[in-house]
C-alpha cells in the first residue's frame, strides 16, 4: 500500500511538471517576447517552490480539507471501512446536556442582553448625556435606560418583554451609533474609564450575568462546554499575566546592567526545556510534600493540594505555563525595544519629560506592533495548552470530575482513547472557530492601536 502511494505521488508530480512544460512551450509561441520572459521568471520561481507545495499539501492541507470533511461522518470502531454521512450531528452532539438545566440558553442570552445594553444606556445617561448633541437622541437614551431598569426591576426572567426591550435597545444604539451621537468629547480618556467602571460595576452589582450563569450550569452536563469553559478561563487566566510580566522582564533587560547576555538565558531557558521534563519537576514541587508547600509551612501557612484540588487544577497549569513561556516573550519585546529609534528619547529628555511620559508616548506605541504580535501569538498558543495536564496528572484531564479538560484533551480523548474520528474533528473545527474570533476580535480592536515607525 505505502508503495502504491508513492508511487501515485511521484505519478501527479510528474504530470504537473509536464503540464507545466507544455503551457511553457505554448504561451512561447503566443506571447510577446517581453510577457514571456515575465511569465518564464515566474514560471521558475513556481516551479522551484512546487516541492513545498506538494510536502505541504500533503502533510498539512489536505489533512485540514480532509478532517472537514470527515467531521460530517459518523466513523468510529464499527464505521471503519464505510463511515456514514450523519450531517451536523456531530456538532450538535458536542454541545448537547446530558440532563436538562433550570435556565435556558435563550433566557440566559436576551437577559444578560438586557443587562448590557441598559447598562450602555445608563453610563451614557450618567456620564455623557450633556455631550449628546440632538435632542432626540437626548430622549431615545433617556427612554431606553428607563425602559431597561423597569424590565430589570419589575419583570422575572421568563418574560417576554424581556426579549422584546433588548432588541428595541440593540436597535435604538444602532441608529444612535449610525447618526454619530458619540462626539469627540464622549471620546475622550477620562470618560471611557468612567463608562468601563461604571458598567462593570452595574454588571456585576445584580450578579445577574445569567448567560455566565447558564454556561456555570451546562459545563456540569457536557463534557465538551466544560472544556470550553476550562480553556477560555485558562487562556484569560495565564495570557494577560504572561505578557505584563514579559514586558517588564524585556524593560529591565534593556537597561544598561552587566550581564546582560546571562540574564536572558536564564530567562529563555525554559521555552527551550522539554514540557515532559518541565512538567516533572513541578510535579515535584506541587506535590502534597513538594518545596512550595514546605516554604508556606515555614511561613505558617497551611499546605495546599496544588495536584488533588479541582480548583487549583487550571491556575497550577497556568503557573508553569506563565514560568515556560514569560522568557520567549521577553526576548520578542527585547528585540522590539532595541528597534525603537534612541533619537525619540533623547529629544523627550531634551523637552523634560518624565520615564513615566517616555514610556507612555514613546515606548508603548512604538512597541505595539510587536505586543500585537505577541498577543495573538499567546492567545492562541494558550488555546492549545495539552501537554502541561497531560504530564502533570498522569495522563488525566485533572485530578477529578474533568477539571483539567481543555479543548486539545477533549480532542484527543475522542481520537485517540474513544476512536470517534467524527467527533474529534467536528471538536477540532470547533476550536478553530472559537480561535479565529478571538485572532478577528484582537485585529479589529488593535487596528487602531498599532502605530509603524516609518
Amino acid at each position: 500500500m505505502f508503495i502504491n502511494a508513492e508511487v501515485t505521488i511521484l505519478l501527479y508530480v510528474g504530470l504537473i511538471i509536464i503540464a507545466l512544460l507544455i503551457i511553457q512551450l505554448i504561451c512561447k509561441r503566443l506571447l510577446k517576447p517581453v510577457k514571456y520572459r515575465k511569465l518564464k521568471e515566474s514560471f521558475s520561481a513556481y516551479l522551484y517552490l512546487l516541492p513545498s507545495f506538494v510536502v505541504l499539501g500533503l502533510f498539512v492541507f489536505w489533512p485540514i480539507v480532509y478532517s472537514f470533511y470527515l467531521s460530517f461522518f459518523k466513523w468510529d470502531f464499527q464505521t471503519q471501512d464505510n463511515p456514514i454521512f450523519i450531517g451536523f450531528n456531530n456538532y450538535i452532539k458536542l454541545f448537547k446536556l446530558d440532563k436538562p438545566i433550570s435556565i435556558s440558553f435563550n433566557t440566559a442570552f436576551f437577559n444578560t442582553l438586557l443587562l448590557v445594553m441598559s447598562s450602555i444606556f445608563l453610563m451614557h445617561l450618567i456620564f455623557d448625556f450633556k455631550n449628546i448633541e440632538k435632542r432626540y437622541q437626548k430622549i431615545l437614551v433617556v427612554l431606553m435606560s428607563c425602559l431597561g431598569l423597569i424590565s430589570l426591576f419589575l419583570t422575572n426572567s421568563a418574560n417576554y418583554l424581556n426579549v422584546a426591550i433588548s432588541l428595541i435597545q440593540v436597535i435604538t444604539y444602532t441608529v444612535l451609533a449610525a447618526s454619530h451621537f458619540l462626539t469627540q468629547k464622549s471620546n475622550k480618556v477620562f470618560l471611557k474609564i468612567l463608562l468601563f467602571i461604571g458598567f462593570y460595576a452595574f454588571f456585576y452589582w445584580f450578579g445577574v450575568a445569567e448567560i455566565i450563569s447558564f454556561l456555570a450550569l451546562a459545563k456540569q452536563q457536557s463534557l465538551f462546554i466544560k472544556a470550553i469553559w476550562n480553556t477560555t478561563y485558562y487562556v484569560l487566566l495565564s495570557t494577560p499575566i504572561t505578557i505584563f510580566l514579559a514586558l517588564i522582564i524585556a524593560l529591565l533587560l534593556n537597561q544598561e546592567i552587566h550581564g546582560k547576555a546571562i540574564f536572558r538565558t536564564i530567562y529563555f531557558i525554559p521555552f527551550v526545556t522539554s514540557v515532559v521534563a518541565i512538567s516533572l519537576v513541578w510535579q515535584w514541587l506541587f506535590n502534597d510534600n513538594g518545596l512550595i508547600n514546605y516554604i508556606l509551612t515555614q511561613m505558617g501557612f497551611s499546605k495546599i493540594s496544588w495536584l488533588k484540588d479541582q480548583a487549583y487544577t487550571i491556575p497550577t497549569v497556568a503557573m508553569i505555563s506563565i514560568w515556560k513561556m514569560v522568557g520567549y516573550y521577553s526576548i520578542i519585546f527585547l528585540a522590539g525595544l532595541q528597534n525603537i529609534d534612541k533619537s525619540y528619547y533623547e529629544a523627550a529628555k531634551v523637552d523634560g519629560a518624565s520615564p513615566f511620559q517616555k514610556f507612555r508616548y514613546i515606548t508603548l506605541p512604538l512597541l505595539s506592533p510587536t505586543t500585537f504580535f505577541i498577543i495573538i501569538v499567546a492567545m492562541i498558543g494558550a488555546f492549545k495548552v495539552f501537554d502541561e495536564i497531560f504530564i502533570l496528572y498522569v495522563g488525566m484531564p485533572g485530578p477529578y470530575n474533568n477539571s483539567g479538560m481543555t479543548l486539545v484533551y477533549y480532542i484527543y480523548d475522542k481520537f485517540y482513547h474513544q476512536q470517534r474520528m467524527g467527533e474529534a474533528s467536528a471538536a477540532a473545527y470547533v476550536l478553530f472557530g472559537i480561535t479565529l474570533v478571538f485572532t478577528f476580535l484582537q485585529m479589529k480592536a488593535s487596528k487602531k492601536k498599532v502605530y509603524y515607525d516609518s
